[in-house]
């Protein structure tokens, strides 16, 4: 038996809804164009771990949607604990991967406007 019993702990599934939807929108365009093979504009001094980036949001996504998804279910106090620290396995996957993403841009040299030389 746990402490928990009722409703309640979930929240309001529209509130699930809605952050699901803004971080869809958000998140999910931008490393997919990436995976894709398009990079932009902003981001081609830097090519040497973008896709180890691109592959990082993408497990805070995950993060998102399996903590998100039993709340709306209104899943039980114990589905929703363990769909928590899986989340949290992909969040620490996800830090990895920048961290990874920032080594091997640092290891890379950036073409700069005078060349291959400048940085």
């Amino acid at each position: 038996m746990s402490a928990y019993e009722g409703g309640g702990v979930n929240g309001n599934p529209l509130y699930h809804w809605v952050a699901l939807a803004v971080s869809t929108a958000l998140m999910l365009p931008l490393p997919v164009a990436i995976l894709a093979g398009w990079t932009p504009p902003w981001m081609r001094r830097r090519q040497a771990g973008m896709r180890l980036r691109a592959y990082g949001v993408l497990c805070v996504y995950a993060f998102m949607l399996i903590n998100g998804i039993p709340r709306i279910a209104d899943a039980s106090f114990e589905t929703v604990m363990i769909c928590m620290n899986i989340g949290f396995g992909f969040m620490a996957a996800g830090a990895v991967l920048f961290l990874l993403s920032a080594r091997k841009d640092s290891g890379a040299r950036t073409a700069g406007p005078l060349g291959p030389s400048e940085g």
